[in-house]
């Protein structure tokens, strides 16, 4: 049975785990994350960086699982979560695209390990890593997840593999954060946050037009 739905299953996870990992971005992430933690040891962030990763799966699990049930019950359709999803996740790459460049002294946060382990959910794990438009793409995703009758829950099985496979990613990002800046040097990091800002307002407008193209067959 599964032999047979294998070809059904990869694509699904292919396309969950590639669409939430660009959302997513935990490497491009992971040197914003190295901001907020310059006044740690490495140790320290190496435990922020589990708890964060432990939370984004969390909420990236009840995201695909709640999805379709919180378009229903709102009367919400996929098309309209798309627009407005991708409008979410552009205006954060612009955002992102736009900003100066801050001075090397006052980029570095000087918060306390405690402070920060009080700040492991909100903000660290929500807006900057499982933001509102990696919750709209990860619902919608729910929404367009397959289904079989006789193995009804193979689909579940998929997204929670994605989830813990974008939570080690995270993990890892951030574990090794202050060793990629080191390798890659300042000049280095600006340049990928800046690329990775503009793959982000790209994916933003894509899942737009996809949306805005939906409503108009379906109005047509």
């Amino acid at each position: 049975m599964i032999a047979t739905l294998w070809p059904s299953l990869s694509s699904q996870f292919l396309f969950e785990f590639g669409t939430m990992f660009v959302i997513i971005n935990p490497y491009g992430l992971s040197f914003i994350f190295l901001n907020h933690t310059m006044a740690v040891t490495d140790d320290e962030r190496r435990s922020l960086a589990r708890r964060i990763s432990f939370n984004a799966f969390c909420v990236l699990v009840l995201s695909l699982f709640a999805g379709a049930p919180i378009l229903h019950f709102f009367g919400l359709s996929v098309s309209a979560l798309r627009v407005s999803g991708g409008l979410v996740v552009a205006a954060a790459g612009w955002s992102m695209l736009n900003e100066g460049i801050p001075d090397e002294n006052q980029s570095r946060s000087t918060l306390s390990y405690g402070a920060l382990s009080r700040m492991t959910l909100f903000p660290l794990t929500i807006p900057l890593t499982a933001g509102p438009g990696s919750i709209a793409t990860a619902i919608a995703l729910a929404a367009n997840r397959p289904s079989w009758p006789l193995s009804s829950t193979l689909p579940y099985v998929v997204s929670i593999v994605v989830a813990a496979a974008l939570s080690l990613i995270i993990l890892h990002a951030y574990t090794y954060s202050s060793s990629m800046a080191r390798l890659i040097g300042r000049s280095g990091t600006h340049t990928i946050s800046r690329l990775s800002a503009f793959l982000l307002f790209c994916v933003g407008v894509q899942i737009m037009i996809t949306g805005i193209l939906d409503l108009a067959r379906s109005i047509i």
